[in-house]
């Protein structure tokens, strides 16, 4: 199936570049007009090109339900500026220098470095600075009487983060203080001078617009006729938000002209283009405008660019969930390590250009949704990116490498699923299958995995109009009935306690993928089974955490047994 990778040569990382730049001009806050733009300048792209294409609207108002998600309000930037230590930093610098969806306000007073719980007690009419859990830490910094909010982040150097508060509506009932973000290097001085018993003073002014509500866009285009091979990436995030998520956004451009010019009714699939905000405008697509029947699996684009820090970072290749296995993973890990190559080895063989590895299915992007919703979803990521959520995350620091492998590798895919014969791709089924299983079988015994495989191949085969896999039928353990990215903070609109006991739960980011996966486990065969499988797919882990977090999230009717 190599010929679909000198196909794939007509993917212009050029054109990618320029879309970046110009997505990058938009502080695409969620709940923002300028999201709003960046969609409305995406959709005219498409249109000039000649892709069909549309734009749907949601709502953002800090009251409505996306699936599991409660939206964040409406809110804009107007102005923002913090004078301290010596220095004046407005947004016309950085636009994250307002922490997004802040209250407005002014502020002037003493800071207070809150390092250690008992610091809190000096909060009282102090301006206090924290460095972890800014959401929670946001909420103390109101109910202890102080008067602005600053954090930030560990890590980033020069750099200003980025750090969203995701306001829902009745959390301006107690959210009433300005939040700004200064970098770590700004913030270690501040510091110091505490450390030495100095005083420090700040003068805070944040003007924002915190409106009843506001468009959440979806754009949508097609290429072909069901089903799809669906391609996504979201708009969202701050300005310039360069690799994350701009590069997506504008890669998924390029795909689409591509596309639309290559494709031709002998194709076994169309393809589907869906630009939204990360999860929220996901689970609203899901739930007013998809039909899942449509769709065969989904490639998911996020931080696709790399960054010039190549030395540290990865692309990585995150799999479909063993739940929702499929030849995709294997398909997309087979072009990028063909487009990766470069150079020779002693003995002639092909080299890497860039460290690439696949892992197993992880949370953290769009990808989620669709396997939760029971189609099989991949995502290539560059990870890790040391001007991730920054000010410095910027257009010059893409990789252009990193587009044109990512790039290529994805529409090779495209087509090798839309065109490859059925021989090949029952061949390719067959070697991927034996290397996923083999993988797994080297630390742990299989029991439950092969038959979850089968029954992922028996769904291939459906689309792809192969004779591989099999048809198991189970008894499943429960129903997830309120489907969607379950975030503690969420659960906590519904529930404070049972949402305050499941973030202690979900502290550790590990314990949140086993959870997802179980779910979707669990809605496919019986309960001790799918605790097998899970620990076949990711290998041991505490069982009673998982039990008492399904538990909880029965109570609320989330899951019913």
């Amino acid at each position: 199936m190599r010929e679909f990778l000198e196909e794939a040569e007509v993917f212009n990382a050029e054109n990618v570049l320029e879309y970046i730049s110009e997505i990058a001009k938009f502080h695409r806050i969620q709940g923002s007009k300028e999201l709003v733009e960046a969609a409305k300048y995406i959709l005219e792209e498409l249109r000039v090109n000649g892709i069909k294409a549309g734009l749907f609207e949601d709502v953002y108002d800090g009251e409505r339900w996306h699936l599991t998600l409660v939206s964040p309000i409406a809110w804009d930037l107007i102005h923002g500026e913090v004078e301290i230590v010596g220095k004046r930093i407005t947004t016309s610098k950085t636009p994250l220098l307002v922490m997004a969806h802040s209250p407005p306000g002014k502020a002037e007073g003493e800071v207070v470095a809150i390092e250690r719980e008992e610091d809190w007690e000096n909060a009282k009419g102090k301006i206090v600075m924290v460095g972890e859990k800014w959401h929670e830490n946001y909420k103390k910094a109101n109910e202890k009487g102080a008067l602005a909010f600053i954090a930030y982040r560990k890590g980033t150097g020069k750099a200003f983060p980025y750090i969203g508060l995701f306001l829902a509506k009745n959390d301006l009932e107690w959210a009433k203080i300005p939040a700004v973000a200064l970098s770590e290097e700004l913030a270690n001085t501040v510091i110091g001078k505490l450390k030495k018993c100095e005083k420090v003073t700040a003068k805070i002014k944040v003007e924002t617009l915190i409106s009843d509500s506001q468009a959440l866009p979806i754009v949508y285009a097609t290429v072909g006729k069901p089903p799809y091979v669906l391609f996504v990436a979201h708009i969202c995030h701050p300005r310039p938000g360069a690799n994350d998520n701009a590069s997506g956004a504008a890669m998924l451009i390029e795909l689409a002209k591509v596309l639309n010019n290559l494709y031709n009714d002998s194709f076994r699939f169309g393809f589907a283009f869906l630009w939204i905000p990360e999860h929220y405008g996901t689970q609203a697509f899901i739930e007013k405008y998809t039909k899942l029947d449509d769709y065969y699996v989904a490639i998911n684009l996020d931080m696709v660019g790399g960054s010039e820090d190549r030395a540290n970072s990865t692309i990585m290749i995150i799999r479909t969930p063993l739940s929702r296995f499929s030849i995709v993973s294997g398909i997309l890990e087979y072009y990028l390590n063909l487009a990766n190559s470069g150079g020779e080895s002693f003995g002639g063989s092909p080299l890497p250009k860039l460290k690439i590895r696949s892992y197993p299915y992880e949370l953290g992007s769009d990808h989620d949704v669709f396997n939760f919703f029971g189609i099989p979803s991949v995502m290539p990521i560059t990870w890790p990116d040391r001007f991730y959520h920054s000010s410095e995350d910027s257009v010059e620091k893409i990789s252009k490498e990193s587009l044109e492998i990512i790039g290529k590798a994805v529409l090779a895919t495209a087509l090798a699923l839309a065109k490859a014969k059925k021989e090949e791709l029952e061949r390719f089924a067959r070697g991927f299958t034996m290397k996923y299983l083999g993988e797994l079988s080297i630390e742990r015994n299989l029991e439950v995995a092969e038959k979850l495989v089968m029954l992922g191949l028996s769904r291939d085969s459906k689309f792809l109009g192969l004779n591989i896999g099999h048809k198991f039928t189970f008894e499943p353990w429960l129903k997830w009935n309120k489907k969607g990215i379950i975030y503690p903070r969420s659960v906590k609109q519904i529930d404070e306690k049972k949402g305050a006991e499941l973030e202690k739960i979900l502290e550790d980011k590990k314990m949140s993928i086993l959870l997802h996966e179980l779910l979707m486990l669990g809605e496919i065969m019986p309960k001790g089974e799918a605790f097998k499988a899970l620990e076949e797919e990711y290998g041991k882990f505490e069982k009673e955490k998982l039990e008492k977090a399904v538990e909880i999230l029965r109570s609320l009717g989330i899951v019913v047994f």
